[in-house]
């Protein structure tokens, strides 16, 4: 199994309208083509115009598949569009499980 680390960092007056951005009209398509939503987190201590979410896939064919799916959906082209604009930079990773981590056992959608 692998994990998609994506860090997005934003202008402090943008992160709340990312958020309700996202929940609205980014997560709907992405669960629906992506699935293995692990979650969205936010820094508590740290630079705090930052969010990560990570996906879980199979392996990185998967992640590639999905992914491509994905980018072709007209409804993830239009959050894309709009989320874009509010995204001041990314850090994209590809960790990979190890077999005795929890994150082991997730179950992709």
């Amino acid at each position: 199994m692998i994990i998609d680390y994506r860090a997005y960092s934003f202008r402090p007056s943008d992160i709340q309208t990312f958020l309700d951005l996202f929940e609205k009209e980014g997560l709907p398509p992405q669960k629906r083509i992506l699935g293995g939503f692990v979650g969205m987190l936010r820094h508590d201590v740290g630079p705090m115009e930052q969010l990560i979410h990570l996906w879980s896939y199979d392996n990185a064919g998967e992640r590639e598949r999905r992914r491509a799916l994905c980018a072709a959906d007209p409804e993830f082209q239009a959050y894309v569009k709009k989320a874009r604009a509010l995204i001041v930079s990314q850090d994209v990773r590809i960790l990979n499980v190890l077999p005795y981590s929890p994150l082991a056992k997730l179950k992709q959608d």
